[in-house]
């Protein structure tokens, strides 16, 4: 799986953190999002004297990673967390900064991947989604116990579903005969509930509601939100955060986040800038990136990347 695993703008990845890795002798970065491990050991073999923590909550993808990076375990550490402990797991193994961070969100290949997993829509399979599989929370459990207006509100707001309410009476209306515990009942039950003529167009009409049960499942907003303010002020002075996002409500949390992170606090109608209220961190993307057409050709599933940079500039 690993040789066949191509890492999502891998290269310009590697580009973009290349500043923040010269700036310093000894450099450390975190890759919290490890997945299979691509990204780090492109910047394991592009720089001798980098050390690399990566973090995953997901054990599969860790062991996996653990066999891929095996000739740079002496520059290399990797914890079973979420990377909303970015800062506790730098601290575990005695560091207090870091020069670059990598995330990749989202649900991984290897995830997809594997039918067991239940994050996928086309194949059948236990309603699951754990990102980390030791958590006891379970999308069977979401879409079997919580109340009818809990999951209108998550299929609105993490799934963008317009037809929320006419999926969730159908999900009630299921669960009171009996449990939904697999993958393609819900598929099933879900494009019975969509207009047929809106199933015409946009692709399978599960997407939308899988999308919602899973990041519901891993808390994955929220983690985001609690995950890259801490990142950011991890960095060194001239160390980057580089994010990844692949759907929309998780680009719109890093694109507030870098606005507001280099928007000067000084008042406008001053005719200088005040020291002390200056941005501390500069765009090193002025919006977002997307794949080039080569890499579309090559990996598909790059289509939805977008990529943003952003540099410390000041302590």
């Amino acid at each position: 799986m690993t040789s066949e695993h191509i890492s999502v703008m891998r290269d310009r990845c590697i580009e973009l953190l290349t500043p923040a890795i010269h700036s310093c002798a000894n450099p450390v970065v975190v890759d919290a999002t490890l997945g299979l491990g691509g990204h780090t050991e492109a910047l394991l073999q592009e720089f001798p004297q980098l050390t690399v923590i990566g973090i995953d909550r997901d054990r599969d993808a860790l062991d996996s990673a653990t066999l891929r990076l095996a000739p740079f375990s002496d520059r290399l550490h990797m914890a079973h967390a979420t990377f909303d402990s970015i800062e506790e797991v730098i601290n575990s193994f005695g560091y207090s900064s870091i020069v670059g961070a990598l995330f990749d969100l989202g649900v991984s290949s290897m995830q997809l991947d594997e039918a067991n997993r239940g994050f996928s829509y086309s194949q059948d399979a236990p309603l699951d989604m754990r990102m980390d599989r030791t958590q006891s929370l379970t999308a069977a459990e979401i879409v079997n116990t919580y109340e009818p207006g809990q999951l209108v509100r998550i299929l609105r707001t993490y799934g963008e579903e317009k037809f929320a309410t006419r999926v969730v009476e159908s999900i009630v209306k299921a669960r009171a005969i009996a449990p939904l515990n697999s993958t393609s009942a819900l598929a099933n039950l879900v494009k019975a509930a969509i207009p047929a003529a809106t199933r015409r167009t946009g692709g399978n009409p599960a997407k939308r509601t899988f999308q919602a049960l899973r990041i519901e499942t891993n808390d994955e907003l929220g983690a985001i939100t609690r995950a890259l303010p801490t990142a950011l002020k991890l960095l060194s002075v001239g160390g980057r955060l580089v994010v990844m996002s692949f759907q929309s409500l998780e680009d719109r949390i890093v694109k507030e986040l870098f606005v507001a992170s280099t928007t000067s606090g000084t008042p406008r109608n001053l005719p200088f800038e005040l020291p002390e209220l200056a941005a501390k961190f500069s765009l090193v993307i002025r919006g977002s990136e997307t794949p080039s057409e080569k890499e579309l050709e090559e990996n598909s599933r790059s289509a939805s990347v977008r990529l943003r940079a952003i540099e410390r500039v000041a302590a």
